[in-house]
């Protein structure tokens, strides 16, 4: 080993459990928006007017569309793995006997995720996107609210979504677990 690599920092990762023990003994706040990211806690962007008006409409498209068939998780907990359970902005789950009331949903029990991107691209893009495709989620959308596209990512494999289609004008969207089900996204997006 080189004197270099002797020096760098030794991160200290923590697991899903060491992250709700924090919040039980008061190190993270009640109202801490954070999520848990391959062991780290990451700050969350806070909620603009335009990525809370987006995250809206979805829900009321979402809970509108799927009634029974899905569950519309918004700003919720999905659990990766023991050391990721990030929040995203909108999750659809297939539906659960209890409502998750017993534990929070993991990749088996995630038919879509959304994130609205207004000042996370990058991170949504460079972090979060892949950390999907690795735990198998099968359908991640990220809403580029900056650039007007919406951007649908299916089929993970490999740590990477092989297809992608972008829109800046979505139209009528189907979700690939729920293909008969048509989601009217017209709106998301505001007319300049």
């Amino acid at each position: 080993m080189n004197s270099r690599m002797a020096s760098l920092p030794h991160k200290h990762l923590i697991t899903v459990d060491d992250y709700y023990r924090m919040a039980e003994v008061g190190l993270l706040a009640p109202d801490a928006r954070v999520e848990l990211i391959e062991g780290e806690i990451i700050d969350m962007a806070p909620i603009g007017i335009d990525h809370g008006r987006a995250v809206d409409i979805l829900n009321r498209l979402f809970v509108r569309a799927v009634g029974d068939q899905a569950i519309v998780r918004v700003q919720g907990a999905v659990r990766l793995n023991l050391r990721s359970e990030p929040q995203p902005d909108l999750a659809l789950l297939a539906p659960s006997a209890d409502d998750y009331g017993s534990r929070q949903p993991a990749p088996a029990d995630v038919l879509l995720l959304i994130e609205v991107s207004d000042s996370t691209l990058r991170y949504d893009m460079d972090v979060k996107l892949p950390l999907y495709a690795r735990h198998g989620i099968p359908e991640t959308w990220i809403v580029d609210l900056r650039g007007g596209e919406l951007k649908r990512y299916r089929v993970p494999r490999d740590g990477r979504y092989l297809e992608l289609d972008t829109s800046s004008k979505p139209g009528i969207a189907r979700v690939a677990a729920l293909p008969e089900i048509g989601i009217d996204l017209t709106r998301l997006f505001p007319s300049s």
